[in-house]
């Protein structure tokens, strides 16, 4: 569906002329544009996005947290040097809301473009990977202190990995493509491992992990490297910022940025975790998170790395199992392909745990 983009854009309080918009960005939520506009003879760049409210059903309470998030940000970089390019900055609409609604019901936000930066689709090396895991320890720093009481749920039960479980268990026993019979090898890695899924809720639910404010998409293209000096400098798409645990976040950087393999590599050979790209999330998120961390939420990163990846895994078993409902396939075997690698991957992290745990305590 094509959108005019002068008209929304029209609605925001820019000054200035629209110029031109073109798509941007490798995001598959939400529709992403480049914007353009003439400021008195100066060319500035603006990010417009259209929100999928099929996905994220409730745009209002996740504008609030988007705005509360960035305002306590800016707050704190504020006198900063190149402060305007550290936070996401939302443009406001001309009735000073933090979104528009166009005349057929779109929900529209409005950035300011972060210039001389840009996003990486693949991780490159240890150096991105420090970076990365640096960038979202310090942004869950930043909003350890954020006033106003708790964050609105943008997706109730998002890591909830016990609703998970329960979720595949249902899918085994309704079997509706009849594909329960060709899949027992991959149910019984997951039932073995049954009683770790509650881990992370039950040490929350004693008092040993406190709730926080997490981001929950941590991959590297939802940090902005800056071009010349390589540094992660802002963390975006905050679609998912929620409470959470730290876990949440951690592990998933461990998921999508310690296999050399795609998410959905036939060759199993190929999945496993490099340790040298986990020291190099771990030493990163402890120079910016470590001095805020409980001991329970620091000796469970390496475990959290496991149990995320096992997740995401019994999520793309239970797709597969209810006739690929969830995730889009390209494939008739592909949500099984995916789940296989992370379970490969679950069982990479298994075997080096003692030396993960190793690393964890020799760092200070």
């Amino acid at each position: 569906m094509t959108y005019d983009i002068g008209k929304i854009f029209e609605q925001f309080a820019i000054y200035g002329d629209y110029i031109s918009a073109a798509p941007y960005g490798s995001g598959h939520i939400n529709d992403t544009y480049k914007v353009v506009a003439d400021q008195s003879g100066t060319t500035v760049d603006y990010i417009f996005q259209r929100i999928n409210t099929n996905i994220f059903k409730e745009p209002v309470g996740l504008m609030d947290n988007i705005l509360r998030v960035t305002t306590h940000i800016c707050g704190k970089i504020h006198g900063n040097e190149d402060a305007s390019r550290q936070s996401l900055c939302i443009v406001p609409a001309r009735d000073l809301k933090p979104y528009l609604v166009d005349k057929d019901g779109n929900y529209w936000r409005a950035y300011l473009f972060i210039e001389k930066a840009q996003t990486y689709d693949v991780i490159k090396n240890t150096e991105q990977a420090f970076e990365v895991a640096r960038s979202f320890g310090n942004f869950q720093k930043e909003l350890v202190d954020i006033p106003g009481g708790r964050l609105f749920e943008t997706i109730p039960d998002f890591h909830n990995t016990p609703k998970r479980l329960e979720a595949l268990e249902a899918a085994i026993k309704a079997d509706v493509k009849g594909r329960t019979k060709d899949v027992a090898a991959e149910i019984d890695f997951v039932m073995s491992r049954r009683d770790e899924v509650s881990k992370l809720i039950d040490l929350n639910a004693a008092g040993e992990i406190p709730e926080r404010i997490t981001h929950n998409d941590t991959k590297l293209n939802n940090v902005m490297i800056d071009d010349a000096t390589g540094k992660g400098i802002c963390v975006i798409d905050l679609d998912t910022v929620m409470p959470g645990l730290v876990h949440y976040d951690f592990g998933d950087m461990v998921r999508t940025s310690t296999s050399p393999s795609m998410e959905d590599e036939k060759d199993l050979s190929k999945v496993y975790m490099q340790f040298d790209m986990f020291e190099a999330l771990l030493r990163g998120y402890l120079e910016a998170a470590g001095d805020f961390l409980t001991p329970a939420e620091r000796e469970n990163l390496p475990f959290c790395g496991k149990l995320i990846t096992l997740e995401i895994g019994i999520r793309f078993l239970t797709d597969y199992l209810s006739g690929d409902v969830y995730f889009k396939i390209h494939r008739p075997e592909h949500n099984l392909d995916r789940c296989r690698t992370q379970f490969k991957l679950v069982a990479s992290i298994e075997e080096q745990m003692p030396r993960m745990m190793e690393l964890l305590n020799n760092i200070k």
